[in-house]
């Protein structure tokens, strides 16, 4: 029994240590990590920089969702980020919500 409980409490430890192992995963594979990166500015903004500025707003998972789909400007500067046209609805709204857990 004690061993079953130790199994599980390491499957757990892992499942909550995928999600977000799982998009930064899905971050590169969208090819996102080309011009972002956690911690620091790239071509565009760190994530986390984005994560501080859209902190208040209960709508920024939504609204990042659609930048990540469709492309933006002006926010950031003069460089636009072009659509992503391989990111997928659910996708893209599992992207931002990542985004938005970063501290």
């Amino acid at each position: 029994m004690k061993r079953a409980l130790l199994s599980f409490a390491a499957l757990a430890a892992v499942a909550a240590a995928s999600p977000a192992m799982a998009d930064e995963a899905l971050a590169k594979a969208k090819n996102c990590m080309a011009c972002h990166t956690v911690d620091k500015k790239l071509v565009g903004p760190a994530y986390k920089d984005v994560a501080q500025k859209y902190a208040s707003d209960g709508g920024a998972v939504d609204k990042l969702a659609a930048k990540i789909m469709k492309g933006g400007s002006g926010v950031w500067g003069a460089v636009p980020m072009p659509p992503n046209a391989n990111v997928t609805e659910a996708d893209a709204k599992k992207l931002a919500g990542w985004i938005m857990g970063l501290k």
